[in-house]
């Protein structure tokens, strides 16, 4: 299949570019600039030209692919509600463009916070509705695609796709949080949870949802259920080299920054219909493994 992908070059695309590649897929990823450009051309994906405020570049890129993947999004922790606006409008582009085609149109969304106080299964759905909503509510907007002739599918990452080199997320920063302060912290007694996935298992079940899954549906990209956030300031600890606490509630943000809000939540996700469905099981290392290989370890 001939794809076209947005966030091609990023720390779950570009991993995904490749497991497309090597299943026979050709990819052409969406490029903001020269630099982005070369590196796409450098890792075998042909680069379209234009930006997520750009639909006719977007436009052009999804009328003649046989499939899009939609991973890009703006990260501006200043003005989320703007950058889910402009994720929705992005949607509504590629939709159009894909319209009545039967092809498919899969789009990254997260587990986190969808179902406080019980495990988030692929059967519950996203609360978020409307253009001001947690990323303008498009997961719900594109699987509404499905009664317009689009194959689209929802993509809910673990909130921490980890691995080795290039991953600036949730545990990243919470590991520079960590050497800033010179204590490893975890949030009240440390028994919330975060489901987490490797990037390589990640792409690979990317690569599974696009070949398999139905109009309409949801994927988990989840290979552990939830681990318990102080076993993960414990792991970061010892790859630290620093003293683990327990620190109040009120002061996450502080200690954290913006990852604070997050790893105070307990969010368990489940991937078991996922798994049916596709026929899929994760390989890869787990959180706690990687983080003691070093990944997370920042330069002294």
């Amino acid at each position: 299949m001939r794809i076209f992908m947005t966030g091609a070059s990023g720390w779950i695309g570009s991993a995904t570019a490749a497991a497309l590649i090597a299943r026979g897929h050709e990819v052409t990823g969406l490029a903001r600039s020269e630099k982005s450009a070369a590196a796409l051309t450098a890792a075998g994906i042909t680069p379209h030209p234009g930006s997520l405020d750009e639909p006719d570049t977007l436009r052009a890129g999804a009328s003649v692919a046989d499939g899009v993947i939609h991973l890009g999004f703006k990260h501006d922790y200043s003005d989320m509600a703007a950058s889910g606006r402009t994720d929705r409008a992005v949607l509504e582009t590629l939709g159009d463009a894909l319209a009545g085609s039967d092809r498919p149109l899969l789009l990254a969304s997260g587990v986190a916070g969808l179902t406080p106080g019980r495990i988030t299964t692929e059967e519950d759905r996203n609360p978020s509705e409307g253009p001001d909503s947690m990323r303008g509510g498009g997961e719900n907007l594109a699987l509404s695609f499905a009664d317009r002739g689009v194959r689209s599918v929802a993509l809910r990452f673990a909130p921490t796709v980890h691995g080795a080199g290039g991953d600036h997320g949730f545990i990243a920063t919470i590991a520079q949080a960590a050497m800033r302060t010179g204590v490893s912290a975890y949030i009240g007694d440390g028994a919330n949870r975060w489901p987490a996935i490797n990037r390589a298992d990640a792409a690979d079940l990317v690569a599974l949802a696009l070949e398999g899954s139905a109009a309409g549906s949801v994927v988990h990209l989840v290979a552990e259920e939830g681990v318990a956030t102080k076993e993960v300031a414990a792991a970061l600890g010892a790859a630290l080299e620093l003293p683990v606490e327990s620190i109040h509630p009120d002061a996450a943000v502080e200690r954290f920054g913006w990852v604070g809000r997050f790893f105070a939540l307990d969010t368990p996700a489940s991937s078991l219909i996922t798994r049916e469905r596709l026929g899929w099981e994760p390989t890869a290392p787990g959180l706690l493994a990687d983080i003691a290989s070093g990944y997370y370890t920042p330069t002294r």
